[in-house]
């Protein structure tokens, strides 16, 4: 219990740190702004990856406000272009005539300074947006801008409660989790016997076993792990994962139209039947998600329990998602202070004016094509799909979130600790829910007690010297395991199966 001791509070960081940084960021870099408008706003084919700790309805709806805003610029640009060239023309025909140009120099330099005036109303506006985003006392990042089509805003705010998932079919051969972050840990825990019954502890020979399958153990780590880690806000659901081609194979439920993106939701009977009986290319993990302060880091472990009587195993799979990189961060340098707001304006409107203005016609031809070749794409898709049958990958393939993110091996001290406290506090509390949910279907639990001792006696790396128990944080991102497990990720990890060599006592070295 936590005593109060009514002393005063620091600075925090909102729940919409990350929502600030990501809007704001969409007004200060354009092509951040296009590429985020066309991957949450424009119609597509495949899923959306998760972004854990992020409200995806703000951050599209700043990038749209963002796209709009260059697009006004441009159009503006261009008929000042046209303005241009009529004086520019006549001032040359009369030049060689030798008759005299004051008009037509007087107009060409009226559309410069209309031009410069544009580009540095238009930085000014954009400035004005990022300074009221990241304010932390204002309101909320979405309240700031219109709101987007009520259709499209309902569909992004579903995927903070998706509970099925499919990933691009070579994500299968790295890490199928996308959206997840970068991996830490890959493995299979120590096999545990469930066939032996408990001791009745009154005495009178042995305990009856209580009959479970995989979907009661599931539903008891889910409900039980929050007060057991003492993790507040961990979020435990059953996510179905789905590679990407097999998606028309799982039914209307996921996907009811082949020319439109699947579902973000599915009937939990779907969910709970890729544990019991995973389909080809699905199945069902247990998704334990912590967003840490801010949603500055983001820590998940991805768990499936395999029942083969009389044995139980654990397949454990742990991410971590670091805080945004820098240059989503560079606003913090803007001057604020009138005399330095102008000020850079000014240099930025007499360095860039010109450029805008005479480049305008190939940045509208340039974002012309890319249009183009994306409705080129996705009505070829659609026509293969509807008229050839073929396959097609409707898979997510990442993030924004996760794209954003800086290396792991570059994340700073505090947030390494709170990866490695996380980690920590979710690894004991799988294996005390599951020793809790052994005891309660009267399972002997000394086979339990001994994998206990294996699954903790391991170590592996992603940032840093920081040490911890179970935990050796080095260069690189790499991930040394050390005892008893199945399975290999290529450049995450190596592991020892049962008959291999006894676990080191030493921690795993750190890279160089």
């Amino acid at each position: 219990m936590t005593v109060d001791r009514g002393l005063p509070g620091l600075f925090q960081q909102g729940e919409e740190w990350t929502d600030r940084w990501l809007s704001a960021a969409a007004h200060r870099s354009e092509q951040f702004a296009r590429v985020t408008a066309a991957e949450l706003t424009e119609d597509r084919l495949t899923a959306l990856g998760p972004s854990l700790g992020v409200d995806l309805v703000a951050v599209a709806r700043h990038a749209r406000a963002a796209v709009r805003r260059a697009n006004l610029r441009d159009g503006l640009l261009a008929a000042l272009l046209v303005a241009w060239a009529v004086p520019a023309a006549l001032l040359v025909h009369r030049a060689r005539l030798g008759q005299p140009v004051g008009p037509q120099l007087l107009g060409l330099l009226g559309v410069l300074a209309a031009a410069w005036t544009l580009v540095l109303v238009t930085e000014h506006r954009a400035r004005t947006m990022v300074f009221r985003v990241i304010d932390g006392n204002g309101p909320p990042p979405d309240r700031l801008v219109p709101p987007l089509d009520p259709e499209l805003e309902s569909r992004l705010s579903e995927q903070a409660r998706t509970n099925v998932l499919p990933y691009h079919e070579p994500a299968e051969r790295t890490n199928p989790f996308v959206g997840s972050g970068e991996m830490v840990e890959e493995r299979v825990w120590q096999p545990i016997d469930i066939s032996t019954p408990a001791k009745d502890p009154a005495g009178g020979g042995e305990l009856p076993i209580v009959g479970f399958d995989v979907v009661d153990l599931h539903a008891f780590v889910a409900r039980e792990m929050g007060d057991i880690a003492g993790l507040e806000g961990l979020r435990a659901r059953n996510r179905l994962y789905v590679r990407g081609a097999m998606t028309r194979h799982a039914g209307k439920e996921l996907l009811p139209d082949p020319l439109r993106a699947p579902r973000t939701t599915i009937p939990e009977g779907m969910v709970e039947a890729g544990l019991t009986r995973p389909g080809l290319g699905m199945r069902t993990y247990l998704c334990l998600e912590g967003v840490g302060q801010g949603g500055r880091v983001i820590v998940s472990m991805h768990l499936r329990a395999r029942v083969q009587h009389p044995r139980l195993s654990w397949e454990v799979t742990t991410h971590v998602v670091p805080p945004l990189r820098e240059e989503f961060l560079d606003v913090r340098r803007l001057r604020q202070d009138p005399f330095g707001h102008w000020w850079s304006l000014w240099r930025l409107a007499t360095g860039e004016f010109l450029p805008a203005l005479f480049k305008v016609p190939a940045r509208l031809w340039r974002r012309g094509r890319a249009r183009a070749l994306r409705s080129w794409r996705l009505w070829r898709a659609r026509w293969a799909i509807g008229k050839q049958y073929e396959e097609f990958d409707y898979g997510a393939d990442g993030s924004i979130r996760a794209r954003a993110a800086v290396s792991l091996r570059l994340m700073e001290f505090s947030d390494t600790n709170d990866a490695v406290d996380f980690l920590q506090r979710l690894r004991q509390g799988v294996l005390t829910a599951t020793e809790q949910f052994l005891k309660a279907h009267h399972i002997d639990t000394a086979s339990f007690e001994q994998a206990q001792q294996v699954i903790n006696h391991h170590s592996y790396t992603f940032h840093g010297t920081i040490t911890g128990q179970g935990f050796n944080f080095g260069g690189q991102g790499t991930v040394h395991l050390t005892g008893t497990g199945t399975g290999t990720a290529p450049g995450h990890g190596q592991g020892q199966g049962p008959g291999g060599p006894s676990p080191s006592p030493s921690p795993a070295p750190a890279g160089p």
